[in-house]
């Protein structure tokens, strides 16, 4: 019996240390053995997926997982797809990729905003206009896909130089089908007329940068949601609350969601994801879409 098999996680990760945040996780959700790889590289995959799932009998694969960490979404996918083409069936193992916590963050984020739509508005995302501040980060990357998905039309906003978003977005289509709308924010014109014309904001921008100021809630009047992921002061969407769920953003009609309320759903979704791998019966290959699904089903709203 599988369930006989102590579970083992070895974690990936390019930097030179393995988040303790991932370690701690991983550990509570029930992981017996956790083994931390640092300075890992993308041909580093293969090798070390088949030296675990061949030390190991087939039906012992379900116990043995690995974890993608770092901070940059693209390499923990490559990572991800090297070890799908590493498996030998029937020797597999379960992978899971969440770099810096944000493929989790992103779900949540998505799905909090989504919550919120459908119980207060009436809405889901089919054609509604998101403006994505802090696109080139991992948060920003991962939620502009999930809500393009979703039927959102999606606009990654540049702060310096449009080339970067120009990439995420063509990443979004080649890897995943998403399309993404790449526009410069470069001066305060053209950063007011994205705010003007935004129905939902995704403020992903880095801990203690503020995207949103009062004077930009003035004039975001077709504005219906507003998330904020950072927890650092100054907040990035001026007067967002941290516990904010559904409540109306203070200068604006909109409704406000904070970094704690997607914080709770973001732990949730992580620990739900590690739990997933240990208690399937097959083998798991997980992203940020598989922690949308988790965090919709903790949401309320699957």
């Amino acid at each position: 019996m599988s369930s006989e098999a102590t579970p083992i996680l070895h974690m990936l990760d390019p930097r030179k240390h393995v988040s303790p945040f991932d370690v701690n996780m991983a550990a509570d959700a029930g992981y017996k053995v956790i083994v931390p790889y640092t300075n890992v590289e993308v041909p580093d995959v293969t090798p070390l997926i088949q030296d675990a799932i061949f030390s190991r009998p087939p039906h012992y694969g379900v116990r043995t997982g690995f974890f993608m960490g770092g901070k940059d979404a693209i390499m923990a996918l490559d990572m991800l797809d090297a070890a799908k083409k590493a498996m030998v069936p029937p020797f597999e193992c379960s992978t899971f990729a969440d770099p810096a916590g944000s493929f989790t963050t992103a779900a949540a984020m998505v799905a909090c905003v989504e919550r919120v739509m459908k119980n207060k508005l009436g809405k889901g995302w089919k054609d509604v206009t998101v403006t994505v501040f802090g696109a080139t980060g991992v948060v920003g990357f991962a939620s502009s896909i999930i809500a393009a998905l979703e039927g959102a039309k999606v606009r990654l906003v540049a702060h310096r130089g449009v080339d970067r978003v120009i990439k995420s977005a063509a990443v979004s289509k080649e890897r995943f089908g998403g399309d993404l709308e790449p526009v410069a924010g470069e001066t305060p014109e053209q950063k007011r007329e994205i705010i003007a014309n935004a129905e939902v904001i995704f403020a992903a921008a880095a801990a203690g940068v503020q995207v949103v100021s009062a004077a930009d809630k003035e004039i975001a009047k077709k504005l219906l949601v507003v998330a904020d992921v950072n927890a650092v002061p100054p907040a990035g969407v001026e007067g967002l609350d941290l516990f904010m769920d559904g409540v109306q953003l203070p200068g604006s009609s909109a409704l406000g969601v904070g970094a704690l309320a997607i914080g709770d759903i973001k732990y949730k979704t992580e620990s739900g994801l590690f739990k997933q791998m240990l208690e399937s019966d097959k083998p798991l290959s997980l992203d940020f879409r598989h922690a949308y699904a988790k965090a919709k089903e903790l949401t309320g709203i699957a």
